[in-house]
């Protein structure tokens, strides 16, 4: 129960900051904003993408669109590269501001039999959340902070997130490119991707481990 609630209270968060500030970010970095601001970081503009990714975490940024921007200046494949990079650093800064808490903080403060289902539901059912989430709104986030919290292994973590995050950001990269806005048959394809790249992981995670 205690968990839920703390999903509940990082997502009453999520949208507290969409509430304030949303709006006015909404209209600064619409499509032709977020090519301007880019435009305007010279040849760091790429670097700036990321940075605006990253900070995702905190603030309204929309970041779909500041994907298709990075696609529409610098290409599908290096515009989807930098948005795959600055997605997946925010999930792993996520999963570091959840690792915070003390892992005795932790257990005392959801009970220890919450902490273990925590864990459990995390370690074996993670990778499909976390992969799944990177395309959809607000849940980055408050999942990327619960993986940390509930102690979800990195290493399928950190799999897990890029698939999440890579497909996403060749997708509507390839949107900004084209210099259209986002198709129902890409939101699909960001959920549908993510999914196939992380069965291949874990069986090659399967293969590989002695």
């Amino acid at each position: 129960m205690r968990l839920i609630l703390w999903v509940f209270v990082l997502t009453a968060l999520v949208l507290g900051t969409w509430l304030v500030w949303g709006e006015g970010l909404d209209k600064q970095f619409t499509f032709a904003g977020s090519v301007q601001w880019l435009t305007a970081a010279g040849p760091w503009g790429w670097v700036a993408g990321i940075f605006l990714l990253v900070s995702d975490l905190v603030l309204p940024v929309p970041s779909t669109v500041v994907i298709s921007a990075l696609g529409y200046l610098y290409g599908i494949w290096v515009g989807g590269f930098a948005a795959g990079v600055g997605l997946w650093l925010a999930g792993v800064a996520g999963y570091g501001l959840g690792r915070l808490f003390g892992e005795r903080f932790v257990e005392r403060w959801l009970g220890a039999g919450e902490y273990e289902k925590g864990k459990r539901l995390f370690s074996v059912r993670g990778g499909w959340i976390v992969a799944l989430s990177r395309t959809l709104p607000i849940l980055p986030e408050v999942i990327s902070c619960t993986a940390g919290l509930v102690r979800m292994p990195f290493r399928s973590f950190a799999v897990a997130t890029a698939c999440g995050s890579f497909p996403m950001g060749f997708l509507f990269a390839a949107i900004g490119k084209a210099g259209h806005d986002s198709p129902t048959w890409a939101f699909a394809l960001s959920l549908v991707v993510p999914c196939g790249l992380w069965w291949l992981a874990k069986r090659i995670q399967r293969d590989i481990q002695p």
